[in-house]
């Protein structure tokens, strides 16, 4: 393996090559700052299949098992600070090197690090959507309706899972009392893009033109086994891009790499960072 200081030599170079570097980060970005991530170093999925948005629109009990979990998993998300690699990412920013920032993580923790223009592929956690009169109300808000009709559950202990899920036992969840909109009394659901639905158009035209303006693409932290940022790796290789990544473990696009520094971003980064701005 490589010595960090050649690591980030390597990522020096490719931003004094190409100027205009896109970044697409994933969940190792934010793994230093207590959020746990989907994937082991073999990209093998951990803990429990996620919920389908298919089956959480039509299905009371699948419903009732995501509040439970959220409720019990979201209020160490929501407390997690960004960490020195989202706080690296956001110097590169405002030092001109990035031409934009796609990020499949929907922690919100680039932005409370300074990063502007981020396109969120997958949602934001903190935001909630009624899916009957499509009222838009906060996640905070939603925690207070949660804990008012779910007394027994508040302060339950269990084992974070990633965006601010929780591994929580079904016995927990049998008097469990979903929340309803406020306005309509219509069913609630996270404004993230569950497993099995697509990422909205917007979203997906947002990074596609990213990709398109850049001339290099840089991931971070990402295995990139979901095909709608894969999608982007691909974009930028056929279109003769240098396709790199900060990444510990495989990801989906190795045989795209031009390089992969196999560390953790919140060590390389912040020293990539310093030696570009120097």
């Amino acid at each position: 393996m490589k010595a960090q200081a050649d690591s980030v030599g390597e990522l020096a170079d490719l931003f004094a090559r190409y100027p205009k570097v896109l970044l697409l980060t994933g969940a190792g970005i934010s793994t230093a700052s207590g959020i746990p991530d989907y994937r082991d170093r073999d990209g093998v999925r951990r803990g429990n299949a996620p919920v389908q948005g298919p089956e959480f629109r039509r299905n009371e009990a699948v419903r009732r098992r995501y509040w439970a979990r959220s409720m019990v998993g979201w209020p160490a998300l929501a407390r997690a600070e960004p960490n020195d690699g989202h706080r690296a990412i956001a110097a590169l920013q405002a030092q001109g090197r990035l031409t934009g920032l796609v990020t499949q993580n929907v922690d919100g923790l680039h932005q409370r690090a300074g990063s502007a223009g981020v396109v969120e592929l997958h949602g934001s956690i903190h935001a909630v959507v009624c899916l009957d009169c499509a009222a838009q109300l906060t996640r905070r808000l939603v925690q207070s309706l949660l804990e008012r009709d779910n007394a027994h559950l508040a302060g339950a202990a269990a084992l974070p899972a990633p965006d601010g899920d929780a591994h929580l036992e079904p016995a927990g969840l049998a008097d469990f009392r979903v929340p309803c909109c406020p306005r309509c009394g219509g069913t609630l659901k996270p404004d993230v893009v569950f497993f099995g639905d697509g990422v909205p158009p917007a979203s997906s035209a947002a990074a596609q033109r990213a990709t398109a303006a850049a001339d290099a693409l840089l991931l971070v932290g990402s295995s990139v086994m979901v095909y709608s940022s894969f999608r982007l790796c691909k974009m930028a290789a056929t279109a003769g891009k240098p396709v790199a990544a900060v990444n510990l473990g495989m990801t989906r696009a190795d045989h795209l790499l031009a390089f992969k520094t196999a560390a953790p971003a919140e060590q390389v980064l912040p020293t990539l960072a310093r030696l570009l701005g120097a």
